[in-house]
């Protein structure tokens, strides 16, 4: 157990406490619930400067720091169908998209072909998570509509998540092609 894994295991136990939060459907609790995933998304930062800088990468942390991404995402993303706050359709394109990703990855490692993360991945993770935080808290507070905030960066992210997915896809047949 090093910082960096520490970290990731502090973002994998956010999940059920913010999934929790979600269960009261009031302000207060959007509030933490987005500080909380703001938390997280920082922690998702650096666990892997800290990882990188220290030499503290290791086989648990690669396996857990993409679990706990995926976790926090789609969980909050589940959460917030029901509470009329993302639309079901955009949750389940998200969420399809990491497990295709994931799988896909996992193919071509086998094949011994690597798909290097890009730029497109790390702007969807961004955006989704810039999406996540005001649709998280919702409510207007000081005349701030968070809900429409969240709304218009979740088209961004939507574009973003299939864009790199279609590139994901497309790295993948031109490796096994060439």
């Amino acid at each position: 157990m090093n910082l960096a894994n520490a970290l990731t295991i502090s973002r994998i136990i956010s999940v059920p406490v913010i999934v929790i939060l979600l269960l009261f459907d009031s302000l207060i609790p959007s509030i933490i619930a987005a500080a909380l995933f703001t938390a997280a998304t920082i922690t998702d930062y650096l666990d892997g400067y800290f990882a990188r800088k220290y030499q503290m990468e290791s086989d648990l942390g690669k396996l857990l720091d993409p679990l706990a991404d995926k976790l926090l995402i789609a969980s909050v993303l589940i959460m917030l169908i029901p509470l009329g706050r993302v639309p079901a359709w955009i949750a389940a394109i998200i969420i399809g998209r990491e497990l295709a990703v994931t799988g896909l990855r996992s193919i071509a490692s086998e094949k011994h072909i690597i798909i290097a993360a890009n730029w497109l991945g790390k702007y969807k993770t961004a955006f989704q998570c810039t999406a996540i935080i005001p649709l998280l808290i919702h409510y207007p507070v000081f005349d701030i509509q968070f809900q429409l905030a969240g709304e218009f960066f979740l088209w961004i992210a939507l574009f973003f998540t299939l864009w790199s997915g279609f590139d994901y896809i497309y790295s993948y047949i031109r490796q096994t092609i060439s």
